[in-house]
């Protein structure tokens, strides 16, 4: 099977994480698209991270109604931080029957030769780009024939924006699916 890995922090997940991984895995050859769930990302800082198993289960509640979704704790058992590089080998070794690709914005290809390890990703891997917002293309100095880009819908939602409005009391009714911000609510996160 031929699996799409969708990496981030997702805290929150939200509508913008699921119109990206839909159009993946309804407009590509992808059968599968796996949200990554990394604990602590090498470029980010986590003092704002919840923990990782309640942006797990926000995940889990997201997706729950698509079945070419799935969720994934790989990166939770691993040494910190995770690199792509390290998950891209460990999930190839256990699951040798699928094949990988990396889910990656256009923003992340701009930096992409500072990943761990970048040349084997694009030579085993390979990447399948969505446009972001404010991205100058002819910055992009990754050309490859293992890159291939997939034109979707261009939403600059921002996590940080929608943890904000949460702690302003204001309203995240559409940039959340239902069950996220509920669970939001339940277990008073972002206040």
């Amino acid at each position: 099977m031929r699996i799409g890995l969708f990496f981030g922090s997702f805290n929150p997940i939200h509508i913008g994480h699921l119109v990206i991984a839909d159009v993946m895995a309804d407009q590509t050859d992808l059968e599968q698209v796996w949200f990554v769930v990394s604990p602590l990302n090498p470029f980010k800082s986590s003092s704002s991270l919840l923990h990782e198993f309640d942006r797990l289960k926000m995940v889990e509640l997201a997706i729950a109604d698509n079945f070419k979704f799935k969720a994934s704790d790989v990166e939770f058992n691993m040494p910190r931080p995770s690199y792509t590089a390290d998950t891209l080998a460990y999930l190839s070794d256990k699951y040798p029957q699928h094949e990988f690709k990396l889910i990656i914005g256009e923003d992340n290809l701009l930096h992409f030769h500072k990943w761990k390890n970048h040349e084997a990703i694009l030579e085993n891997f390979g990447l399948y780009v969505y446009p972001r917002p404010q991205v100058d293309q002819s910055k992009i100095k990754v050309k490859h024939a293992n890159i291939r880009y997939v034109d979707s819908p261009m939403l600059d939602i921002s996590a940080t924006f929608i943890r904000n409005s949460i702690r302003k009391e204001h309203s995240v009714q559409y940039l959340l699916p239902p069950a996220v911000i509920d669970y939001i609510r339940f277990k008073k996160f972002y206040q």
